[in-house]
């Protein structure tokens, strides 16, 4: 069954764990994000002499919390250079989004107020959009700047239940080519929308999971696979009779790592509806950000147990993946339900403390960096 036929989309489900859990434990993607500074400062050029009201767009922003450095040293940077445009930032995501969290820590009500620019920096004003980003959000032509990060590999809905795996990385045949289609669908519809948002000239970076030149990928760059992982651990569950096979199925995760090639093609080709739309490739490329958590682990020198190592490495999986464990077993009592999805990743985490060597979520991003004609 497809997500629209079971009432299912990822509108409707999707949300990272709210009250700061999200940035509070994903310290990895922050650094990847952080990477980024110099690609947005050459897309946010000081301009003095610029008037009017300089606008951008942070899509899928969680709850804002590991993207904040980096606009907060990129606005800075406005200001330095002479630039005194109004600055007016939208936050997008899902209605399911912990927008409270973000709109209190881009204040200084919450987390480090020394990055909050809201406070710090003058004429800079934050909104909140609460629609996803598969469609239009923005009047035509009205964007000057647009940034994503860690988001758009999630799909629009699911296509179809994965029958042996959590996780497109590991589905076969029919189901795989099924994800493939919406993933490439879905990428147009993201792109054709932001070339009708943009301004002539504006731009868009991008900053996605994907596969890269050597096939790696999110948690599965040489040692341990996490999404063979997690499908091990919620696969148990179902063999004990402890999940039905239909809300084993159900944690189907609504995700595509495309590969740069899929990123890059409807840019590539003139004769695209893209290309048509006036949107230009710059710049595209991998990058590879290490797990910090694995890093603190194995630079500890044996000050950090394996079981500490397990107990902090666990939580940054755990909070953007809860919510798909947690929906597929939507029919049960949520008490009943947490206690199922609790001893989930207790059993990783058990594992991983037993057998430390290899797991790791070192992430693999592609970048894509396009302009509007």
């Amino acid at each position: 069954m497809t997500a629209n036929q079971t009432g299912i989309s990822t509108q409707a489900v999707l949300s990272m764990r709210s009250g700061g859990y999200y940035s509070e434990r994903t310290y990895g993607a922050k650094q990847a994000i952080d990477k980024m500074l110099p690609v947005v400062q050459d897309a946010l050029t000081p301009d003095p002499a610029a008037s009017g009201i300089l606008r951008v767009a942070d899509f899928g922003a969680a709850d804002g919390g590991t993207s904040r450095e980096l606009w907060f040293k990129a606005f800075q940077a406005l200001r330095e250079g002479g630039d005194g445009r109004e600055i007016a930032i939208t936050y997008t995501d899902l209605p399911s989004n912990d927008f409270s969290t973000l709109f209190r820590t881009m204040q200084g009500l919450q987390g480090d107020e020394a990055l909050a620019y809201q406070k710090q920096l003058d004429g800079v004003f934050v909104y909140g959009c609460g629609t996803g980003f598969h469609t239009q959000l923005f009047p035509s032509e009205s964007l000057d700047f647009g940034f994503s990060a860690t988001a758009m590999h999630y799909l629009s809905v699911k296509p179809c239940e994965i029958s042996t795996h959590v996780h497109a990385t590991g589905a076969e045949g029919a189901e795989a080519d099924a994800f493939a289609e919406q993933a490439r669908a879905d990428w147009e519809r993201i792109l054709l929308a932001r070339a009708a948002e943009l301004k002539p000239g504006g731009r868009m970076v991008c900053l996605n999971f994907g596969i890269d030149e050597k096939g790696r990928y999110l948690g599965n760059t040489g040692g341990q696979h996490m999404f063979n992982m997690f499908d091990r651990f919620w696969k148990e569950l179902r063999d004990e009779g402890k999940i039905t096979p239909t809300e084993y199925e159900r944690a189907t995760f609504v995700q595509y790592y495309r590969t740069l090639e899929e990123f890059t093609a409807p840019l590539k080709d003139p004769s695209s509806p893209v290309a048509k739309a006036g949107l230009r490739l710059v710049d595209a490329f991998s990058t590879y950000t290490r797990c910090p958590y694995e890093t603190r682990f194995s630079e500890s020198g044996g000050s950090m147990t394996n079981a500490e190592f397990a107990k902090s490495l666990i939580p940054t999986m755990r909070s953007w993946s809860e919510t798909v464990f947690l929906t597929a077993l939507d029919g049960r009592p949520p008490a009943e339900a947490q206690a199922l999805v609790d001893e989930f990743y207790q059993s990783y985490e058990d594992h991983v403390a037993v057998e430390p060597a290899g797991h790791a979520m070192d992430y693999i991003h592609i970048v894509v960096v396009m302009e509007k004609t």
